[in-house]
């Protein structure tokens, strides 16, 4: 896996950057108001995979002006508003990964794969017209966000990221704008309140 995460942040408390939580499949990563990598800064990151081999997630509210129709026809209509795709991350830009949302947890269709109940990925290959009525939210991604063994880990700990559980809506936000704000803004004691900081931290 890449060394393509973020590479620049401040050293806070680590329960305050962890926001009590740890790294796995299904939660969101909340980039701290120091992390400055132009790639990552103000993101709200979707974590896809976390094993020993390192960790994938994709950025939540970075939309592009490029709709899905224009790159992948079939699917133009069955994401949800903006109908657009959005930038995952730096890495494979070139292609789509697609998340999704089941309507009914009990019917699996063709080509979806759960990364944390009925939140996975779907695989673009999958006919549409198979999923008809199976899906309750459709995202898709250009490229996706890597870190090696151990590197999301450390940039967790020197204080880049905070680690909060996810909801299931987050992924599928018509207007993202207010995301990384708004998840802040639910979570308990600090974290809420660093909701209202402004980005740069040194105009604190």
């Amino acid at each position: 896996m890449g060394d393509d995460g973020a590479g620049e942040g401040a050293g806070e408390g680590a329960g305050e950057r962890a926001g009590g939580a740890g790294l796995a499949a299904g939660m969101l990563l909340v980039a701290t108001p120091a992390l400055l990598d132009p790639n990552f800064a103000d993101t709200v990151v979707l974590l896809l995979d976390v094993d020993g081999e390192g960790a994938l997630g994709v950025v939540l509210n970075r939309p592009s002006p490029v709709t899905v129709a224009e790159v992948l026809g079939q699917w133009g209509t069955a994401v949800d508003e903006p109908n657009v795709l959005f930038h995952g991350g730096p890495v494979g830009t070139d292609a789509a990964l697609a998340v999704a949302l089941l309507r009914d947890p009990a019917d699996v269709p063709v080509g979806f794969r759960s990364v944390n109940g009925s939140l996975g990925l779907l695989d673009l290959d999958t006919p549409a017209e198979l999923l008809t009525g199976s899906l309750a939210g459709l995202r898709i991604f250009a490229g996706y966000a890597g870190w090696a063994p151990g590197q999301l880990e450390g940039e967790v700990e020197e204080g880049s990221w905070y680690v909060v559980p996810a909801e299931a809506p987050d992924a599928f936000r018509g207007d993202t704008t207010a995301l990384w704000r708004d998840v802040l803004r639910r979570q308990p004691g600090e974290l809420a309140w660093h909701s209202t900081r402004p980005a740069d931290p040194d105009l604190n």
